[in-house]
């Protein structure tokens, strides 16, 4: 890790990095030919930092979330996160976001707190402190255990800190940052203003601080499995949760929210040397084949709880596909004009067993001179012939890839009678949630609930559904006005109605006396799809169906040896296995922390020492959090 600080400066001379106006972000060194940490000028890493952190928590959750039972992938372009939504995980999940948050971000936090401090701006060492409890918390919920107090210092082996050290530090350093913040929300003139470095909330002090109490609530509130009592002491304190809940955002006007473009600026990141412009996801799901829904996610959105009203995010959510409808369609598809909606893949059936479901192809459906052009399955199985019925989420981009539209063509850029809608969530400007108003309603509503306050708690899971709906409208109208291709004519970019929104709340949703945590808990997952607050729910509620509404176990898992040995029967996925780095570069540090986690091997039956975290099972062991480890 010694060497983080280095490779990032050498980075920072040779590449160009930005977002939208930000092109000139890397222009930060007196001498370009020498870059310096102490060239360099602490407002200007503020950007730098703010892209990364993103991104890298952006790919954990997408990784995290195929385990999660919402999404999967076509056996014809099964890799790493096909893999692990059959439960089956793979080494080659756990390096990108590691190397995102301390190779692009973290190298850079330590001298922007150290700088702004002595410049005595509190707005930037504010967020500083909020940015480095943020990455942190994300190593932890990962890994588990990770060096934090000896990474600062700059060690070649840094020693590992415990899962409880760096979650009591992780808050007491956002306790720090929201402290130096609302200290500094009237800032020197002659100090560098935090809008010239931060595109998270364009310099908004305000928002800043809100961020920083809803990030305490949400990971106070990991602490279920702990006693009640003082969060000081590492135990679940409701009360707290609600009065950080209190400071936080109070309507969708208090969101942190990145706004990704299709500008293609001339900028790119120097991890992958793609463009800084466009969303993450766009990057690792959007732009790549074969990610489809599942009959989980799909159930949910269309007869949540039962309740035979579909949710209007449905058809936002869920790809779509130009179709032309014939008598061999299935009734339970749903078609508009020109459009047909996805299915859902069962992953509690055997389709996966059975070598499904395929990507459908597009041209001639049966290779006669007369037939017509339109999506059909090359393949000889009968069962896997009708796999055209689950559609992917690709979608496409006017700036990296120069098309017309942010339409999938199959057949070809423009051929729009070949064309896919992709998913809200992972277009090429998608916004990034990293904290919004529903999220703080559903953790209301879900401590009020706990609490036996059973109106609150629907008042407040009622708000969260609305305003998740709300702010996606924002979204849909800019694409339908702002983006060509007629998108005001496709279900997946039209905007929600207001009778939509509100015969689903009133008549889909249930009320105050039919209330349970799995209606707050699976409402929650639908609103913040893709976060990793989806994963860390599920482990903190243990997988439970009755909680996570149509979540099933892979039935896949069991015919793989390797998937079965990773998570037995009675166990479920708690953590990744350390990535590479540190098992080839640090492993005597990281083995010597394996004492303090209950559950790790560090010795066999004879008393011979085993690398604990090289174990197959490893993935089974609960991070500190998600334990009843004090």
């Amino acid at each position: 890790m010694k060497s983080f600080k280095s490779i990032i400066l050498c980075a920072l001379a040779c590449v160009t990095l930005g977002l939208t106006s930000c092109n000139d972000w890397l222009d930060i060194n007196t001498d370009p030919n020498t870059p310096s940490a102490e060239s360099t000028p602490y407002q200007l890493r503020l950007a730098h930092i703010l892209f990364f952190t993103n991104s890298g928590n952006q790919f954990a959750a997408w990784r995290s979330n195929f385990a999660c039972g919402d999404w999967t992938r076509s056996s014809s372009n099964a890799g790493a996160q096909y893999q692990l939504s059959l439960w089956n995980p793979q080494d080659g999940l756990t390096t990108t976001s590691y190397q995102w948050w301390f190779v692009g971000a973290y190298c850079n936090v330590p001298d922007l707190y150290k700088k702004a401090m002595e410049d005595e701006n509190g707005q930037y060492a504010g967020v500083a402190r909020i940015i480095r409890a943020y990455g942190m918390m994300l190593m932890t919920d990962l890994y588990g255990e990770m060096p934090y107090f000896a990474v600062e210092q700059e060690s070649a082996l840094p020693e590992y800190n415990t899962g409880r050290e760096i979650f009591m530090q992780c808050i007491a350093d956002v306790d720090e940052g929201i402290s130096l913040l609302e200290g500094a929300q009237t800032l020197d003139p002659t100090k560098p203003a935090l809008a010239e470095g931060d595109f998270w909330n364009n310099g908004d002090v305000n928002k800043w601080i809100k961020l920083g109490y809803l990030l305490k609530a949400r990971w106070l509130n990991k602490l279920t499995k702990k006693a009640a009592g003082s969060y000081k002491d590492g135990k679940y304190d409701a009360d707290e949760i609600l009065r950080c809940l209190d400071k936080a955002m109070q309507s969708n006007a208090d969101n942190t929210i990145i706004r990704h473009t299709d500008d293609n600026g001339p900028t790119r990141e120097f991890l992958w040397g793609e463009p800084v412009d466009y969303s993450p996801l766009f990057s690792v799901s959007g732009m790549n084949a074969g990610y489809m829904a599942t009959k989980m996610l799909y159930d949910n959105l269309t007869n949540f709880a039962g309740y035979g009203v579909e949710d209007p995010r449905a058809d936002k959510i869920l790809p779509w596909a130009t179709s032309v409808k014939s008598a061999n369609t299935p009734a339970e598809i749903k078609w508009d004009g020109n459009w047909r909606r996805t299915l859902g893949v069962d992953m509690g059936s055997s389709i996966q067993t059975d070598g499904g479901p395929l990507r459908a192809s597009w041209g001639k459906t049966d290779g006669k001179p007369n037939s017509r052009d339109g999506f059909w399955i090359d393949s000889d199985v009968p069962a896997r012939l009708n796999d055209t019925v689950y559609i992917e989420e690709t979608s496409d981009c006017k700036g990296y890839f120069g098309n017309p539209t942010i339409l999938y063509c199959r057949a070809g850029s423009g051929r729009f009678e070949s064309a896919e809608s992709g998913s809200y969530y992972t277009r090429v400007n998608s916004p990034s949630y990293v904290g919004t108003y529903f999220e703080a309603c559903f953790i209301r509503a879900e401590v009020l609930f706990k609490k036996g306050d059973k109106a609150g708690a629907f008042e407040y899971y009622k708000k969260g559904i609305q305003a998740s709906m709300e702010q996606m409208n924002v979204l849909l109208n800019d694409w339908c006005n702002n983006e060509p291709g007629d998108l005001q004519n496709i279900p997946s970019f039209r905007p929600i109605t207001p009778e939509q929104m509100s015969n689903f709340l009133n008549n889909g949703i249930g009320n105050a006396g039919t209330l349970t945590l799995g209606h707050i808990m699976t409402q929650k997952r639908i609103a913040l799809m893709y976060s990793l607050e989806i994963w860390n729910d599920m482990r903190r509620y243990d997988y439970d169906p009755t909680i996570f509404f149509n979540w099933v176990r892979p039935a896949r898992q069991q015919f793989i040896a390797d998937a079965m040995t990773a998570v037995p029967a009675n166990k479920q996925m708690r953590r990744w296995r350390q990535c590479s780095h540190e098992t080839r570069y640090n492993a005597k540090q990281l083995q010597a922390i394996g004492a303090k986690v209950p559950g790790a091997r560090i010795s066999d039956a004879d008393g011979n020492e085993v690398i604990w975290n090289t174990q197959l099972d490893v993935w089974t062991i609960p991070v500190w959090w998600d334990s009843d480890q004090q």
